[in-house]
């Protein structure tokens, strides 16, 4: 399909002023934004994003940037659940598919890194209805998130003595704050705060499992060499639910750890979010993708046999913690296992470390809600006043509209009453749709595959070509879609039945096809034909930068800048 002719006009613009001089006109940004959003005279009056994301901003949001809470306190659950063998599984598992569905993600994100990227993928590929579905669920998730992910920040606090007389309101406000700050001026600023706070959580995570190595083999205060003890008993595998014995209650156990991974794993996508934003983003994307491995190997997989080693799936004090609902450090499973050998000192650092993660987490999704909302106005799905970006490249008005719903924090405030309940049920809404964002992301890519087959493009011209090709998409597929059928298996269970449970586990697939539906009967779009994909709108103005930033590149010399080049 060719270009879109850069000189169409929007009727929605009329008064809107210009957001570059005549003399910035042939900047980057600018010939970047006519080309992909359909004229110069859209770019010149909504401006476009800047790619202010370096490629260590990049490969830090790779490697760390959406880790919340889930890896130090949210695996306490499935641990307790199903046993340490069941977690370590389950996160393997889970892992794999992820990664098979980062890979699918990463050649289309290469090709063409567009900001927002994964509805405009679903729009240009598939089919309207699909990228309106997808975007909005994405927005709508992210900026719920945002709300959990800061009343858990000012929960973390309260762990700390003369913090509990300080209204937990007055936390959640300087919280909320600080993240919107860190996203309304620059990208570069949300870029260079993940690469600290993402730097400040690997470290963390090396640190704890070389301390739960040297814990295991005897290097304590007790002397005394931990092994594999826990897993001889109470077990490796625990039966779920209590209903359920033998090799049946053990598998569902293990299932059930799909699932509490799968939430654990929300937010990998970033790093495509990110794309349309990055520095040399052909370069830097695929390096990017290709660490979500070692992601996914050094932080879930190694973390949950680190914690199988250092605590039993019945400690007393993990116990409580999860009948108590605590949030802080207190129950963090590699808390209670450490002070279990006799080390005092790590709460206040691991709660630390929660705070910032959760923090970190917040501006995560934050930034990435603004992006889907931006990619929604691209696609025409949501207003257009939503692509009016600052001089910096900021999307300020999508920033606003999804920062504004953190307003819905302080309904967690009331510990006992409907406003609790009510952002309860606001959260329940995202439980799922992480794993529909990835389906989309796996049909999408199986279109495109289609797409380029049928406009005569060889895979092995790409930048970045996936393997497997398109067995791994489909095995990601099938996979989230078997866990999107049985997340809430458990209260089909005789004798479990829930329904505030059910409601939790299944309203997300009515929401999601409420979406699409709706979108389907309202426009009417018809499934894209591969032959007439869009594959090329705004490729010319990227392959031309791209030009640009070959020519920049400097390859390192010395074995520090060869060094750093490899870490960044």
């Amino acid at each position: 399909m060719a270009e879109k002719h850069l000189h169409s006009s929007d009727p929605e613009l009329a008064g809107v002023p210009p957001r570059y001089s005549s003399s910035e006109k042939k900047n980057d940004a600018y010939m970047e934004g006519a080309a992909v959003l359909g004229g110069e005279d859209d770019a010149a009056r909504y401006g476009y994003v800047s790619r202010g994301l370096k490629s260590r901003h990049i490969q830090f949001i790779a490697l760390g940037g959406t880790i919340g809470t889930g890896l130090f306190l949210g695996i306490g659950k499935a641990f307790t659940q199903a046993g340490p063998l069941s977690v370590l599984l389950g996160y393997t598992f889970t892992g794999v598919a992820i990664f098979a569905m980062m890979q699918c993600l990463g050649e289309m994100a290469t090709w063409l890194p567009l900001p927002g990227a994964i509805p405009q993928f679903c729009a240009r590929y598939v089919d309207d209805a699909l990228g309106f579905a997808v975007g909005w669920n994405n927005w709508y998730a992210a900026a719920i998130t945002l709300c959990a992910e800061i009343s858990a920040a000012a929960l973390v606090i309260g762990f700390w003595e003369g913090a509990q007389s300080v209204n937990v309101a007055v936390w959640i406000s300087i919280i909320w704050v600080v993240i919107i700050f860190l996203n309304i001026f620059a990208v570069s600023l949300y870029g260079e705060a993940e690469f600290w706070f993402a730097s400040l959580k690997i470290i963390t995570i090396v640190g704890l499992l070389i301390m739960a190595f040297i814990v295991d083999l005897g290097g304590n205060p007790h002397h005394e060499r931990l092994g594999f003890r826990y897993w001889k008993h109470p077990g490796a595998m625990k039966e779920y639910p209590s209903q359920v014995h033998g090799d049946l209650g053990r598998f569902l156990g293990l299932f059930s750890t799909l699932v509490n991974a799968a939430f654990s794993y929300g937010g990998v996508e970033m790093v495509a979010v990110a794309a349309g934003e990055a520095e040399n983003p052909r370069k830097n994307i695929p390096k990017a993708v290709r660490r979500v491995f070692w992601r996914i190997l050094f932080f879930y997989v190694l973390g949950s046999l680190a914690i199988g080693v250092l605590v039993s799936s019945e400690d007393p004090g993990l116990l409580s913690a999860q009948a108590s609902g605590r949030s802080d450090a207190a129950a963090s499973p590699w808390v209670i296992g450490i002070k279990n050998a006799g080390i005092s000192v790590l709460p206040s650092i691991i709660n630390a470390v929660i705070l910032t993660s959760a923090t970190s987490s917040g501006n995560a999704f934050l930034y990435s809600g603004s992006r889907y909302l931006y990619a929604l106005a691209q696609n025409r799905q949501a207003p257009r006043i939503f692509l009016t970006c600052s001089k910096k490249g900021v999307p300020y008005y999508a920033v606003a509209a999804t920062a504004i719903i953190g307003a819905l924090t302080y309904l967690s405030v009331d510990s006992n009453g409907g406003a609790a309940k009510a952002f309860g049920w606001f959260q329940n809404l995202t439980t799922i749709a992480s794993l529909f964002t990835w389906c989309s992301v796996c049909i999408a890519y199986l279109r495109f595959y289609k797409a380029l087959k049928a406009q005569g493009i060889n895979r092995d011209t790409l930048v970045f070509k996936s393997r497997f090709q398109p067995y791994t998409a489909w095995f990601a597929l099938i996979y989230f879609v078997i866990i999107i059928i049985f997340n809430g298996f458990a209260v089909f269970i005789k004798g479990n039945w829930d329904v505030s449970g059910f409601i939790a586990a299944y309203i997300g697939i009515p929401l999601f096809f409420l979406l699409y539906g709706g979108w389907k009967i309202i426009k009417r779009p018809k499934v894209i034909k591969p032959v007439e994909a869009d594959l090329t709108t705004g490729k010319a103005a990227l392959d031309a930068e791209d030009e640009h930033w070959q020519r920049e590149y400097k390859p390192p010399v010395t074995i520090i800048e060869k060094i750093w080049d490899w870490l960044v």
